[in-house]
């Protein structure tokens, strides 16, 4: 198995001080890992982060780690012509920073929340932009080498069905999904299930774990609502309600054989969350 770990994974320990992103490399290589993704870097200017991305490169390939994937936010909502030149153009500058990263894969958001009124009242009435929009976005990753693709993630574009939709609409070589197994959570869909539905279109997956608990029994500390009212606390890979084992059996049958990136956003140290989903990843082999 091929395991990643994304840099969100140590938001708590570089907000607390006690990572740079620049030493981000050096902590995953010591739990075990081949491979970091990282979300969107900081920096004033473009210039900023693609300085950012060169010294992030040099520190990953110092210890022989590959950068497999960069993950960024995005609205691709966007209802005149020039609001939506404006999102593709800089995400198109994001792949640039993908570039300096020497990731081979781009991942982002296409809609995060829906509107009181337009075409936005429904994700199916957005449908046609947002894929146009990504489409766009495919193209320019194409002419890079970086394979794009958006994730079932933000409640309003996170059902399995919602996503392969959106992977029919694109209808792009260059655009895949990014699969991640706990998200569907959020949405109340059955883990195992969801992603069998969307397995095929994967270029890309997040490994990621929840424990989950009814709405009767809220609310709980440290969680949050599910979609339909359920709660939701983050954990440590293996620890939680997520068939994770049963998921990645799915994705391989399926034919992936791309990275598992671990996410942890669970309470307590980070550093000893992710080095338990590392090790609960490695022992499926």
């Amino acid at each position: 198995m091929k395991i990643s770990v994304s840099s969100y994974s140590f938001s708590k320990a570089l907000r607390a001080g006690q990572l740079t992103w620049e030493e981000l490399p050096e902590a995953a290589h010591k739990i075990g890992f081949e491979a970091i993704e990282f979300i969107d870097l900081p920096g004033d200017t473009q210039e900023d982060r693609l300085a950012l991305a060169a010294r992030l490169k040099k520190a990953a390939d110092e210890r022989g780690m590959v950068i497999n994937a960069y993950t960024i936010g995005a609205n691709l909502f966007k209802v005149t012509k020039e609001e939506a030149d404006a999102e593709v153009l800089r995400l198109t500058r994001q792949l640039e920073v993908a570039e300096a990263l020497g990731a081979s894969v781009m991942r982002h958001d296409v809609v995060a929340a829906l509107t009181k009124e337009g075409l936005g009242r429904s994700f199916d009435m957005m449908l046609p932009i947002l894929a146009e929009n990504a489409r766009r976005v495919a193209d320019e990753g194409q002419k890079r080498g970086i394979t794009t693709c958006s994730e079932n993630h933000g409640v309003i574009a996170q059902d399995s069905d919602r996503v392969e939709r959106l992977f029919n609409a694109v209808a792009h070589p260059n655009y895949g999904l990014l699969v991640d197994i706990g998200n569907f959570s959020c949405v109340d869909e059955d883990n195992a299930l969801a992603v069998s539905r969307v397995a095929p279109y994967a270029v890309h997956v997040h490994a990621k774990d929840f424990h989950i608990y009814d709405y009767e029994r809220g609310p709980i500390a440290g969680a949050f609502k599910t979609r339909g009212g359920r709660w939701l606390v983050g954990c440590a890979i293996g620890d939680g309600d997520v068939p994770v084992r049963r998921c990645i059996e799915i994705l391989r049958l399926a034919g992936y054989q791309g990275y598992f990136s671990v996410e942890f956003e669970g309470r307590g140290d980070c550093i000893d969350g992710i080095t338990r989903g590392y090790n609960f990843l490695s022992s499926i082999g």
